[in-house]
């Protein structure tokens, strides 16, 4: 089975067993269930096509799907908007064209736009995202709060996962990097030719068992705002929300902003923070 065939499939049986034929707003058919959510004709009913046909798509068997069955699982299902998405590119056609050798490593620039933005931001952490995660450029204050340099080039979902810095700091860890892990499934189904992006998650699935899980968990997310709990080992306790800031021309950079509640406790020691950073230290 090709892998996009095999990964739709996949997609399609996790979310056909996180739901119950009453969420799906249809009778359970009569016998024995041997599946935890819906089985295949019903979901087949559901989205109104020919079970067969459902079974052909399930086991990467129907080269081509038309939007508008999709749209029908989807329905069925009831995805939201970004697992939507996912399953229409998963769904993609195959390119017909010759396979080409893969172009030369071109180096992610950071946009001048989201640079100047994040040197007007230096009163709060600012970390600036391309594509795999890869770090393009951050403020001290960022590197301060969480304890790694984060230098540009390198990458940020590595920092999750293999720094322990970042296990030991983030108090909400699990929150957060299982949403990376599910962010980064979202990459792979929007860049299926993006080798480095499959090869970096592979690679973490083999050698990371958090990674592992979540990814045979299918859940996809896109970049989106979430609360990051940080214990400081001198400041304390900190809390952010983080918001995302993306350039219209820029899509596949993100600004990341630690933002904070007015008179809060992070907000009143972020200066202490900063001031640190702007003392040479010996």
């Amino acid at each position: 089975m090709p892998r996009d065939r095999a990964a739709l499939g996949a997609f399609l049986r996790s979310r056909r067993d996180r739901l119950t034929p009453s969420q799906a707003g249809i009778e359970p058919f009569p016998g024995a269930r041997r599946v935890p959510g819906l089985r295949r004709d019903e979901l087949a009913v559901a989205a109104g096509v020919s079970p067969d046909y459902y079974s052909r798509l399930e086991q990467g068997r129907q080269a081509n799907i038309s939007a508008a069955v999709l749209d029908s699982l989807a329905r069925a299902l009831r995805l939201d908007e970004v697992e939507r998405t996912h399953l229409h590119d998963l769904a993609a056609p195959a390119p017909t064209t010759p396979h080409r050798p893969a172009a030369p490593r071109t180096v992610q620039r950071p946009d001048p736009g989201l640079l100047r933005l994040m040197h007007t931001l230096q009163h709060v952490p600012v970390l600036l995202l391309g594509h795999r995660g890869e770090v393009l450029a951050r403020n001290a204050l960022l590197t301060e709060v969480l304890g790694s340099p984060l230098e540009p080039g390198t990458s940020f979902v590595r920092y999750m996962f293999q720094d322990a810095t970042a296990r030991e700091r983030i108090v909400n860890w699990c929150d957060f990097a299982s949403a990376t892990v599910a962010t980064m499934r979202r990459e792979t189904a929007r860049r299926p030719h993006d080798h480095r992006l499959t090869a970096l998650m592979d690679e973490l699935r083999t050698t990371d068992r958090d990674v592992a899980r979540w990814w045979d968990d299918h859940t996809v997310h896109d970049y989106a705002s979430v609360n990051k709990r940080i214990q400081h080992p001198t400041a304390g306790p900190m809390s952010f929300d983080i918001e995302i800031v993306c350039a219209p021309h820029e899509p596949d950079q993100r600004l990341v902003v630690y933002t904070t509640e007015p008179d809060s406790s992070t907000a009143r020691v972020l200066p202490i923070l900063a001031s640190w950073n702007a003392v040479p230290r010996r």
